[in-house]
């Protein structure tokens, strides 16, 4: 019998050009006018003979008639309309016999409402969907994939199982929104895949799956197929956690690359398990609140740190697979820390098994070069106006959230977002329709996102890294707000290393650097980071930027430290900050662990920083009040000649409150009065020249009375004795 199929038709199979496979291949009901019968098509690139297996009862095995002599079959039931469960089996020239599930006998797994939603980009879980995910259909276990590419003239996956040849698992498409998908029964966990993309000119492309839970160990860039399980054991702390990230509540974050905070002895990296382990008890016995990870979103290229990311739902095999790092969030939190992630969705690389030209045309960034890349960071932009580009990083946030169970995103370079012309030259932007600089798109994005983030999931955080002044980007999107939960204060950050990095002789003429951050303190939910992007690229360690000799080095970090405990806003500190790293932080190797035996200077920095984290857990006025003027109170602001500040922190009872007084020159000061509000014996809490944080133990015999002399506006002052280079944290006795 001859084939109802045209020449044409056959030559696009046999090529791998044909865009509907599905039309062709599988299980089939002949036209009425060639009679009632089913045809079974089937190809198989060097196929000499094929047959059709029955699975079901009173069907015998039937030969298929090659109609392609590169290995396209198909087989005629006659008097059968409906289709029925069987494989196929067939021999290649050299006599060797497979059989198999015939992948097009399967249905589609995406319902007209999955496609619906995805096409209106507000399909939120579309990671369960797109991807790769083990699936059984009909009794019989594989793997489904789906994939984005409406522009592809086919798309197919490949794999050691298929000899990476496009031809052998064509996709099925769903014209209306460009999504393809396919069953391929028997395959399972560890597959390795890659999606083999026909553009509409020009050969097949290999690229990665964007959705991908797991990938290959760079430089080789195949997806993996994983199966996600896992059980978790923190309910206690996910049950609690929205108390945690209140703005009342204290946040302390220790900021971390997981490739470079540790190392075993061999220079190789730890595995998630071990980096649980010890980062949990060190972050614990430190006393921070959160560890927030530079990207572990997996990127080829090592030496970006994470912010060039290739797979936005995988994190990085280079310490272990999707279940290793669930153990390692879920060993934080039993240990009582949260877990923030760095996210990237600024921009993405131009790696060719990436995003970039996804299906032959500019499918995730813009095609006008005005707004598709970055000319700084030579990577592509995210064109946030395409829904279906808006609703995968929605996915990816949401997805570490969901499978994850981490407790905040902080969004990587959100200036760079919300400007055309960021990083650009007059000419090389394009306006936005009122003709001004913002991306009003980006912006769109932006307020979606928090808003999509806190309606799913109330208890995180949401973390903006915007380095301008764009107005109330940690505000409620109903007022006008970006609707971040808190961001960085990189002006405070700025102004203050630029203060520390001064002699101290010098100082007094930058005295504001000092004080301007309370001028605009709550104008935002702050955090005050002093970051990664601090102690590279030349900028050497915050240790380094310190003037004077090695004690005043030290002495500088430890009055500094506890200036940014006083201040209003949240606290960050970036990786071996904490003990005093004198090198510069490199990637490519563990922090300067041994520098805790060198003397007493690097482990009593490390204790001041253990107590300054224990004091503001503990007390009420370090935290309660960060973001309203209630919460702070210059004592004096004044005293720029003698480098010196004092201050109170009020908790939400403005009756609980700490006195701060810094002295930022090396210059001892006696009988240094400042005014206090009330009477009684004040407590040294801290003392950060004390011996046992390596300073020269100059203070105050533990506290000091107050005395009905007014000062500074109060009735009663302290008369007090001011460590060089040192800060003075001080309570009335019977507050505590």
């Amino acid at each position: 019998m001859s084939t109802s199929l045209t020449p044409e038709v056959i030559e696009a199979i046999m090529r791998g050009e044909h865009g509907d496979p599905v039309a062709v291949l599988g299980p089939h009901a002949l036209p009425e006018g060639e009679g009632a019968g089913l045809v079974i098509r089937a190809f198989r690139p060097g196929a000499a003979t094929m047959t059709v297996v029955p699975l079901a009862l009173g069907l015998r095995d039937q030969p298929m008639t090659r109609i392609h002599p590169e290995g396209v079959f198909e087989a005629v039931f006659p008097g059968r309309r409906e289709a029925f469960p069987y494989r196929l089996r067939w021999r290649d020239g050299e006599g060797h016999e497979s059989e198999a599930e015939d992948e097009y006998r399967f249905g589609s797994r995406l319902s007209d409402y999955d496609l619906y939603l995805m096409g209106e980009g507000r399909h939120y879980q579309e990671y369960e969907k797109l991807g790769a995910h083990l699936t059984e259909m009909d009794g019989v276990s594989g793997v489904s994939f789906g994939v984005w590419a409406p522009n592809a003239r086919r798309v197919s996956v490949v794999g050691d199982f298929n000899g990476w040849d496009g031809r052998v698992h064509p996709m099925r498409l769903h014209p209306g929104n460009g999504i393809w998908e396919i069953f391929i029964p028997g395959l399972g966990v560890g597959t390795l895949y890659k999606f083999e993309v026909l553009p509409p000119e020009g050969p097949p492309v290999l690229k990665a799956d964007p959705y991908a839970f797991a990938f290959e160990l760079p430089p080789r860039t195949a997806s993996i197929v994983t199966d996600l399980a896992y059980e978790w054991r923190d309910a206690a702390w996910m049950a609690t956690r929205a108390e945690k990230h209140a703005l009342d509540a204290p946040l302390a974050i220790y900021e971390v690359h997981l490739g470079s905070w540790r190392r075993k002895a061999g220079g190789e990296f730890l595995r998630y398990q071990e980096l649980a382990q010890e980062l949990a008890a060190y972050v614990k016995a430190m006393g921070y609140t959160h560890v927030e990870l530079l990207p572990i979103t997996e990127h080829p290229f090592y030496g970006s740190w994470g912010y060039q990311p290739i797979g936005l739902f995988a994190p990085t095999c280079r310490h272990g697979s999707p279940q290793d790092f669930m153990a390692f969030v879920d060993t934080l939190h039993q240990h009582g820390i949260g877990v923030i992630l760095d996210w990237v969705p600024a921009h993405f690389p131009q790696d060719p098994h990436g995003l970039i030209y996804f299906d032959g045309t500019h499918l995730y960034e813009h095609a006008d070069p005005r707004q598709r890349e970055h000319p700084d960071w030579g990577t592509r932009i995210f064109n946030y106006g395409r829904n279906e580009v808006a609703n995968f990083l929605l996915g990816s946030a949401l997805f570490w959230l969901d499978t994850y169970h981490l407790d905040g995103l902080r969004v990587d370079a959100v200036a760079s977002m919300l400007y055309l012309d960021y990083g650009r030259k007059p000419g090389e932007w394009i306006p936005n329709a009122h003709g001004g600089n913002e991306n009003l798109e980006a912006i769109a994005f932006l307020k979606r996102f928090n808003e999509v983030v806190y309606q799913y999931h109330p208890d995180v955080m949401t973390i903006a890294e915007e380095s301008t002044a764009w107005p109330m980007v940690s505000r409620p999107t109903y007022v006008g707000g970006l609707g971040f939960g808190f961001k960085w204060n990189m002006g405070w950050m700025h102004d203050l290393l630029i203060y520390m990095s001064k002699d101290s002789i010098h100082r007094k003429y930058y005295h504001n650097n000092l004080t301007f951050g309370l001028l605009y303190a709550w104008h935002e939910n702050f955090i005050l980071p002093l970051s990664h992007d601090e102690v590279v690229y030349g900028k050497g360690s915050l240790h380094r930027k310190m003037p004077g000799d090695d004690w005043q080095k030290f002495a500088n970090l430890r009055v500094f430290y506890a200036f940014m405990y006083g201040h209003p806003g949240k606290k960050l500190l970036f990786m071996g900050g904490e003990f005093g790293q004198t090198n510069e932080w490199y990637h490519e190797a563990s922090l300067d662990w041994h520098l805790l035996e060198m003397g007493p200077y690097h482990r009593g920095l490390q204790r001041l920083v253990q107590d300054l984290n224990t004091l503001y857990r503990n007390e009420p006025a370090l935290h309660e009040v960060d973001f309203e003027p209630a919460g702070f109170q210059w004592i004096d602001c004044n005293d720029w000649e003698g480098s010196s500040i004092s201050f109170l922190r009020r908790a939400r009872d403005p009756e609980n409150f700490l006195v701060f007084v810094c002295n930022f020159t090396p210059v001892v000061r006696d009988a240094y009065r400042i005014g206090v509000p009330r009477g009684g014996f004040y407590r040294e809490l801290v003392n950060t020249d004390a011996e046992i944080y390596g300073g020269s133990n100059v203070g105050n015999g533990g506290g000091v009375a107050a005395v009905p002399l007014p000062q500074h506006g109060h009735r009663w002052s302290l008369e007090l004795t001011l460590p060089p280079l040192a800060a003075l944290i001080l309570q009335p006795e019977g507050q505590g």
